[in-house]
């Protein structure tokens, strides 16, 4: 099935876009991390609305742990989250969020969540977020920008769940767009799609293959013997859990290696993607981390 839109057509322009957000909450966090010498510290913060930080972590010493907090709790047509993170030559930052970020009904208005992360050489960012669930007849529009300067690290996904499959709702309705870039050294190497009408079978039944949900996680690369064990280790996953459950792929780009999982729970693809960041932190520094203790609570 087809939504149409209203008052506008069912890929609407940015101005169209720009227009159903006027209203709406308009949320902005600025967060540049920089490093003193002896830890990663959050030198500056701005933010605006309905969009803030808890005070920085250090649970590995040195790495800066920040969690990001949207107390409202979801996102309803016509809001905005704008989210910058920089990370300064050398700083060291892990940027996650207590739970998952819901994007509510709404009757054809478009909300926006944007995304702009930048790493200098030397820096570190890990970009761990908790899944997106949009619910059936969400509207939103999702675009992130990731700037690697040469030698930043980088391990960053996304995860998206189409319905509620706990409560066995699809995402029958509604509409989502967006784009996912990486630029390293200012050339940009990846450039990735989302164009979801609710509703739509082909895309359901071939596209995600009856899966609700999808994850792609992005690594800055480090060799081709680390890309040849993280399919080793996705290889382990996938029979542990099964194909029923879990469909999951490395592949290579131009300096990234891309992690793309299908999956019916967030669980699995959250269990997956958390063993190939442990992989990727102990390839980078030796010491396999833990995941942050929010996520438990």
């Amino acid at each position: 099935m087809t939504v149409s839109l209203s008052p506008v057509a069912a890929d609407p322009t940015a101005s169209q876009i720009a227009l159903h957000t006027r209203k709406g909450w308009q949320a902005q966090l600025r967060l540049h991390y920089c490093d003193r010498g002896d830890k990663t510290v959050l030198k500056h913060r701005e933010q605006k609305g309905p969009l803030t930080v808890q005070q920085a972590l250090y649970p590995e010493g040195d790495i800066c742990h920040s969690y990001l907090l949207h107390p409202p709790g979801g996102v309803a047509g016509g809001d905005t989250l704008d989210i910058r993170v920089d990370i300064a030559a050398g700083a060291k930052a892990l940027v996650t969020t207590p739970g998952a970020t819901k994007f509510y009904r709404s009757e054809g208005r478009f909300a926006r969540q944007l995304q702009h992360l930048s790493v200098e050489e030397g820096g570190r960012l890990e970009w761990l977020p908790q899944e997106n669930i949009f619910f059936p007849g969400a509207h939103a529009q999702l675009n992130t920008a990731v700037h690697l300067a040469k030698g930043a690290q980088f391990v960053g996904w996304e995860l998206h769940c189409f319905g509620r499959p706990a409560l066995k709702e699809c995402f029958s309705s509604g509409k989502l767009i967006g784009k996912t870039e990486v630029y390293i050294e200012g050339r940009r190497v990846i450039r990735e799609g989302l164009n979801f009408t609710g509703g739509d079978k082909v895309l359901i039944n071939i596209g995600m293959q009856g899966f609700p949900m999808m994850g792609t996680l992005y690594l800055s690369e480090m060799g081709q013997d680390f890309y040849q064990l993280v399919q080793g280790l996705l290889s382990d996953i996938q029979s542990e859990l099964g194909g029923d459950k879990l469909i999951v792929a490395a592949t290579q780009v131009e300096g990234l290696i891309v992690v793309r999982a299908l999956g019916h729970w967030s669980e699995d693809i959250l269990h997956c993607f958390i063993r190939v960041w442990q992989q990727a932190r102990r390839q980078m520094t030796g010491i396999v981390p833990s995941p942050p203790r929010i996520w438990a609570t």
